[in-house]
């Protein structure tokens, strides 16, 4: 019989990456036959062990998806919103338990990936993968070079040091710029943060690639089912 940690288990039943499943494991929320357990390592047999999330039991996943979206303007990246504003994953119509892997920020748009892979999903956006993410970014005014410098040697914004991977021009109006930027930290709202602390606010922000999946031709609110081997992410990750 396989027996595997506790927190693998949640990742393939398509409760949430591997690193997330940490967290809801630590809050008390997953009892393995009846008992809460707290410890992300524990061991469990599937399909002998009852083990639930929040009273429902669960089981692992039998088909799993993998889709990149466009995710418009002015939609939550969150599964659930008590303000009632709408949410990206109700612009995919699959009846499954899809969970988004990182988030973009209600006014920012571009590529979101949703899946039910929690071991893909870790290896996407465990830190020491080093994954990119690009984006096309408009400022407001330009920058000169030694602006663009700071920003990949580091700023320290509200206590933390931010820094970006890469940027470059991509197209310059009278007044502001496009500029690609590519990040591998994913700290939240973090070129917003940066580009603020250099009094060049952010005009639009959409993301068009995650490692090797990119927006493509999409059009906002649309999607496609992707293959998760054309990403870089490691075999052991997966």
């Amino acid at each position: 019989m396989l027996i595997e940690r506790l927190s693998k288990f949640l990742a393939h039943s398509g409760v949430a990456s591997r690193r997330k499943a940490d967290v809801i494991i630590q809050s008390g929320r997953v009892k393995v036959n009846g008992s809460v357990v707290l410890d992300p390592y524990h061991r469990v047999t599937p399909g002998v062990d009852m083990i639930t999330l929040d009273g429902e039991r669960l089981s692992e996943v039998t088909k799993q998806y993998y889709i990149a979206l466009y995710k418009p303007v002015g939609y939550l990246s969150d599964l659930s919103d008590p303000r009632g504003r709408p949410l990206a994953r109700d612009l995919i119509n699959i009846a499954a338990s899809l969970f988004p892997v990182g988030r973009l920020d209600y006014n920012s748009e571009g590529l979101m990936i949703f899946t039910n892979d929690g071991e893909f999903a870790n290896g996407l956006m465990h830190p020491r993968y080093g994954v990119e993410k690009e984006y096309m970014v408009k400022l407001s005014g330009k920058l000169i070079t030694e602006e663009q410098d700071r920003l990949v040697s580091g700023i320290r914004v509200e206590g933390q040091m931010l820094k970006i991977k890469s940027i470059k021009t991509v197209e310059e109006t009278p007044h502001n710029a496009w500029y690609s930027v590519v990040l591998i930290e994913g700290r939240n709202r973090m070129i917003r943060r940066m580009a603020e602390a250099i009094s060049h606010p952010v005009l639009k922000l959409k993301r068009i690639r995650i490692d090797g999946i990119s927006l493509g031709r999409l059009k906002p609110g649309e999607y496609r089912l992707i293959d998760p081997r054309h990403t870089g992410t490691p075999q052991s990750a997966l």
